[in-house]
């Protein structure tokens, strides 16, 4: 006798409600246990990456409401310092020329020729800033280049000799210890060009800082066209300027130094376009901030307001930089009064006949 088959037995419309509740909680739970554990994740790698960014800092931390910053509040800084002048703290003239023997003194003292002709200035390329565009010949008379970044010691000296103010982070006017060979910085453009005259020599024009940067074979970088962080104090890989006289593997085909990282170098140009660049004229136009009512100055708000006037072009990137602003022909700018722990500079002269 054949069995017959039994039917599953089919749940309740009730049983049917409650199973689906408990489904549905379930993928929840689920789906709420994965957003935080991954919330978890994110948080850990990102406390880690600030841990790295703390350690990469310069100084301590605890002190960063003081710490000089190279934003607005740096120009009112600076602009409260230039008032020290001829003040009496700092170094002799005997004080300041003691600081290094004369080996030394002649050495950064020594100055490479660029020889004149054409060269290729600015980038076509894509990834390159618009107001790096476009690439173009310019042909230049021979001239002489400081072989190295005007130095803090080079600077002491100027100072003892003029009465000029020290830079802001001198403390007592005297260069913080162990940095006599770090390019000066917290240096504005006008003493940069200060320097430049008490020396007999003047700032750069942009083209010329270019030309002695990368030859005439359109490199991007002073020693080629590959990025070698080896060859360069750039993206905190030294957290601080460092010795002019340290990176000999990147001088320039002229057998310049720091053309890349270390400092951003003031030069004698304003920042103004190349002809046929297709960079929006915006990009060009000055501005400063503008504190336009009392509610906005209590809120701490300001406005960009357009102003007739240009800002200085600065060339060759930073310690602070990221390595595609140390390529030759990348632009950086800045107001005149501006100065930072990452702005320094570099003389010319005319090559005598």
């Amino acid at each position: 006798m054949r069995k017959m088959s039994r039917k599953p037995d089919v749940p309740s419309p009730e049983e049917q409600l409650r199973r689906k509740r408990y489904f549905s909680a379930t993928l929840i739970t689920c789906i709420s246990l994965v957003v935080i554990l991954g919330s978890l994740h994110v948080s850990r790698l990102g406390s880690m990456r600030m841990g790295e960014m703390r350690a990469l800092a310069t100084y301590d931390l605890r002190n960063e409401a003081s710490h000089i910053r190279a934003a607005g509040e740096d120009i009112v800084l600076h602009e409260e310092n230039e008032k020290r002048i001829n003040q009496a703290e700092g170094y002799t003239v005997s004080e300041a020329d003691a600081l290094l023997t004369k080996a030394l003194w002649k050495e950064l003292g020594s100055m490479e020729e660029v020889p004149a002709g054409s060269f290729l200035m600015g980038s076509n390329l894509k990834n390159a800033d618009a107001s790096s565009h476009p690439e173009h010949a310019v042909n230049l008379k021979a001239f002489l280049m400081d072989k190295y970044l005007v130095t803090r010691a080079q600077y002491a000296r100027f100072i003892a000799a003029t009465g000029h103010r020290p830079p802001l982070d001198w403390k007592n006017g005297k260069i913080p210890q162990g940095t006599l060979l770090y390019p000066v910085t917290m240096v504005n453009w006008y003493d940069a060009e200060a320097y430049a005259k008490w020396a007999g020599k003047r700032l750069p024009t942009e083209a010329e800082w270019e030309k002695a940067a990368r030859g005439t074979d359109g490199r991007r970088w002073p020693w080629g066209n590959v990025m070698d962080p080896k060859r360069l104090n750039t993206y905190y890989n030294v957290a601080s300027a460092s010795d002019v006289t340290k990176y000999s593997s990147g001088v320039s085909p002229y057998g310049i130094f720091d053309m890349a990282g270390n400092v951003d170098e003031w030069t004698a140009s304003e920042f103004l376009p190349y002809k046929g660049t297709d960079a929006s004229s915006d990009v060009f136009q000055g501005r400063v901030a503008r504190v336009l009512s009392a509610e906005d100055q209590a809120m701490k708000i300001s406005d960009m307001v357009r102003v007739n006037r240009h800002y200085k072009v600065l060339r060759g990137g930073s310690w602070k930089s990221d390595p595609f602003s140390t390529e030759t022909y990348h632009r950086d700018y800045a107001w005149p009064n501006s100065a930072s722990d990452f702005y320094g500079f570099r003389c010319v002269s005319d090559l005598k006949k």
